[in-house]
């Protein structure tokens, strides 16, 4: 005999009872007004989850924990979270909505005093959210809205399940590293926050693949007068009188790039 299939748990969706339609909107067309509801109700959602990670990031950052690569990575996916919540609030704009403020709750994150606890709490939080835009998804089809069920499932749910992923990895490192969960000081987690890849590159801009800003133009418009000058002109101080004009240029505003395609204009300069 099979064995029965798991239930997955219900999520209610945190709609917004209280929300009203607008009435003098005039580009609203084809948006059910349960579908609105979800939606505020899932930005608040966002909003709160903001509030949890900016929460847990100022916490990392304190001198007794001092744990900066972990601060930063909470605090830039408090950032994130508050950027897609502000994207749902444009949406519903586009749409001829809108979103009512309501009062965000306090962080109930005060437990997580360790790096593996901290780690469970947005895990938890992360895996509630998508259930709730999963929700909110089946409610778009169920009412005939096509645009917001692609754009919920394109650019919500996608980048939800790889950040699950995420936390996942970082989990699995933190249990082999055996670290703190009761907020003492555990040589794990300063290896997480020191050797982890996600903490240590992944809030910071990759700048070191692109080329420095090349200095203003007018620093080099001497040497650059100097290579117009007619062949003649260089041709008659070759007998060692005076400077060769051709041979003259501006090393100085070369840009340092790291594909050595400053290195290879200096040299194509030199053979003048």
């Amino acid at each position: 005999m099979a064995e029965p299939r798991s239930k997955r748990p219900r999520v209610t969706l945190p709609a917004c009872p209280a929300h009203r339609p607008l009435s003098g909107s005039r580009v609203r067309q084809s948006f059910p007004p349960a579908v609105e509801e979800g939606l505020c109700g899932v930005t608040s959602a966002l909003l709160e989850l903001a509030y949890c990670l900016q929460a847990l990031g100022e916490y990392f950052d304190q001198s007794h924990v001092a744990l900066p690569n972990v601060s930063k990575f909470f605090l830039h996916q408090a950032l994130e979270e508050r950027k897609s919540a502000e994207a749902l609030m444009k949406y519903q704009q586009e749409r001829g909505g809108h979103y009512c403020s309501k009062t965000i709750q306090k962080p109930n994150c005060e437990y997580a005093v360790g790096l593996m606890k901290a780690l469970e709490v947005a895990m938890v939080q992360w895996k509630t959210v998508i259930r709730y835009f999963e929700e909110l998804y089946a409610l778009s089809i169920e009412n005939a809205d096509p645009h917001s069920a692609s754009t919920i499932k394109k650019q919500f749910i996608g980048p939800k399940i790889r950040k699950i992923k995420l936390m996942g990895d970082l989990l699995t490192n933190a249990r082999r590293l055996d670290c703190s969960q009761d907020g003492r000081n555990s040589l794990g987690d300063y290896f997480m926050d020191r050797l982890q890849k996600e903490f240590r590159t992944g809030t910071e801009p990759e700048c070191s693949q692109h080329c420095r800003p090349c200095p203003p133009l007018p620093q080099c418009t001497a040497a650059a007068e100097a290579l117009k000058r007619p062949q003649r002109e260089s041709s008659q101080h070759r007998n060692g009188i005076g400077p060769i004009y051709a041979t003259i240029h501006c090393t100085a505003t070369l840009p340092q790039c790291n594909d050595g395609t400053g290195a290879k204009a200096k040299q194509s300069r030199e053979g003048l």
